[in-house]
């Protein structure tokens, strides 16, 4: 096949595992509503700069991801799940076709295609790809700026590279200013590595990185003139107070070996393959003295091919990077995982050429989980799995996901998807049996991966995390109060980074606001059950409280079961005032 046909054959994957099933799943965790409603106060109030959201907040991060979002939504008419995730699955897209680009061009077409597949398929990369998080555009913006500055050092930093301003401009106004730091230091590393005048480099990298500034420096002005000193010390809680560790309020604060712990985590399935081959490979004994270690490893980063070095520098640049503050996320590593792809799918063809049982084992094992995954589903079907099987604090919530996946109608199109991982099982251990000096077993591994993602990202994802969103409460909520204010109260309010129900606020349209930031008399406030006694003691005095509406359900926010109240200002406390 082509460089061509392999380009539009990994387009159409793309669209396959990240697009057609995009709004299936309804927001089951806080965070992506958190985002999707700055996006729809946007629309709602016509202020793309900086908008208000949950009645009192401004986005914690810049607005390109809301940006992309609400143009979308526009499009269609209305704020949604799909519309919310798309920018995340066209930011994927678009890292992992630039990268197969990128790699074919340099290091073979056919190691390329395999390493864009495992970018597409690892738990880590996919999960972020089809999220309305922020993450992963961040990470297509910033992996397409180092390939793009990669390019510019081949021409020797000739002329100006645009695309990489552009990209760079729009991880600046899409996580901050750590989306022009990284991708400008990682290439800027290579080539005095190559050899390239430290000064000359020192200036092309200022420059690149001063132009890619312009954009959102007009945004963060235009900010400031809304958000003022508030706006201010904002930034400078989530850019620089975040990075030495003196935040306000814990935020992801995490030991350094958690950074390990995360990649490893991240990229399954494909870890277990690595640990496989070490049962294969064939070792040496060490005979390199004390003394040589340095001098061999300072041939050995001479001698490498430049692309093998830009992606290894990347790596390790990126990770160390992110082992230096003690706010750490595993999303903050993504921009390292293509580059590890590529060293991925390297060895792999090693193990196909050289110990090809590590790979054969690893596919087995795959193909198993594939056949395991449906025959788990038939029982459920047929209700052999009995529910007393689940016990403990959430007994009823495993219930409820069982009963859905029990329940639900099947049609043709769900059956479909449910026998794709089968067929690809089946297709494997045909191609396990044939035995032929080819790369076919490599693709049979990768082609079962897939359909695994796709059955989970089509019937069992949407099934079961629909049980867990609180979209359901919200239509019940919209059914008693379908239009004006609505108020939340919480006990555990932190000034810095306040805490809503945001599932719940999104899908009433963002008419939720903060009962203690807002003059009543009367309305209806949504809080957890545990918080009604403190909010009693507070206001008990001065308001009469009824319970309206409890659904008996266990928030995907804050794991709490959360009441609809309607409270009244007593009589005698206004005459009193």
């Amino acid at each position: 096949m082509s460089k061509k046909g392999y380009f539009w054959l990994l387009a159409l994957l793309c669209v396959l595992s990240l697009l057609l099933f995009l709004g299936e799943t309804h927001f089951h965790t806080r965070g992506e509503p958190r985002e999707a409603v700055v996006a729809l106060s946007m629309l709602n109030q016509g202020n793309w700069i900086l908008p208000t959201n949950n009645g009192v907040e401004i986005a914690f991060k810049p607005p390109f991801f809301h940006w992309c979002i609400a143009a979308f939504s526009s499009l269609t008419g209305a704020v949604s799940e799909m519309t919310s995730r798309l920018p995340s699955a066209l930011g994927l897209i678009a890292m992992v076709l630039c990268s197969f680009v990128f790699f074919a061009k340099r290091r073979g077409v056919e190691v390329s295609f395999v390493a864009a597949l495992i970018t597409l398929t690892n738990f880590e990369v996919h999960r972020a790809g089809v999220a309305c998080r922020v993450d992963m555009v961040l990470t297509a913006m910033m992996v397409i700026s180092l390939l793009q500055l990669y390019k510019w050092g081949e021409r020797e930093l000739k002329g100006v590279p645009f695309w990489a301003v552009l990209t760079l401009s729009a991880a600046f106004l899409t996580k901050g200013p750590t989306g022009i730091v990284l991708p400008c230091v990682v290439p800027a590393v290579f080539l005095w590595i190559r050899g390239i005048n430290f000064f000359k480099i020192f200036y092309k990298f200022l420059m690149v990185a001063l132009l890619s500034c312009v954009l959102p420096c007009l945004w963060y002005w235009a900010a400031y003139q809304q958000g003022g000193e508030r706006f201010l010390d904002l930034v400078l809680e989530e850019n620089v107070y975040r990075f030495l560790g003196n935040m306000t309020y814990a935020a992801h604060v995490n030991p350094a070996y958690y950074n390990v712990v995360t990649v490893v985590a991240g990229y399954l399935p494909y870890t277990l393959l690595p640990l496989i081959s070490l049962f294969f490979l064939k070792y040496k004994k060490c005979s390199i003295r004390p003394g040589e270690w340095w001098t061999r490893f300072v041939t050995y980063i001479r001698n490498m091919d430049d692309a093998r070095l830009f992606s290894l520098l990347s790596i390790v640049i990126i990770f160390v990077f992110y082992c230096i503050p003690k706010s750490k996320r595993s999303v903050y590593l993504l921009p390292i995982y293509p580059f590890i792809a590529y060293f991925l799918a390297e060895f792999i063809f090693y193990l196909r050429r050289k110990h090809e049982c590590a790979v054969r084992i690893f596919g087995s094992i795959m193909a198993g989980l594939s056949l395991l995954l449906a025959v788990v589903f038939a029982a459920v079907r047929m209700d052999l799995v009995p529910e007393t099987l689940f016990k403990g604090r959430h007994a009823a919530e495993n219930v409820a996901y069982l009963r859905a996946l029990s329940d639900f109608p099947l049609s043709l199109w769900t059956v479909v998807i449910v026998l794709v991982p089968v067929v690809a099982a089946l297709y494997y251990f045909y191609i396990q049996r044939r035995r032929e000096e080819n790369n076919k077993i490599v693709y049979s591994c990768i082609v079962v991966i897939f359909s695994i993602f796709f059955a989970l990202d089509g019937v069992y994802q949407p099934v079961i995390l629909n049980v867990k969103s609180d979209r359901a409460v919200a239509l019940e909520i919209e059914k008693i109060v379908p239009e004006g204010r609505l108020y939340s109260y919480r006990t555990d309010v932190v000034p810095a980074n306040r805490m809503h129900p945001f599932t719940v606020n999104f899908y009433l349209g963002d008419r939720m606001v903060p009962f203690e930031c807002y003059s009543h008399d009367e309305g209806f406030v949504y809080m957890g059950e545990d918080a009604l006694p403190v909010f009693n003691e507070l206001f008990g005095k001065e308001y009469t409280i009824e319970e309206v509406y409890n659904s008996h359900h266990r928030s995907c926010d804050d794991k709490r079961n959360n009441i609809l109240y309607r409270f009244e200002r007593r009589i005698n406390s206004e005459s009193n005032e």
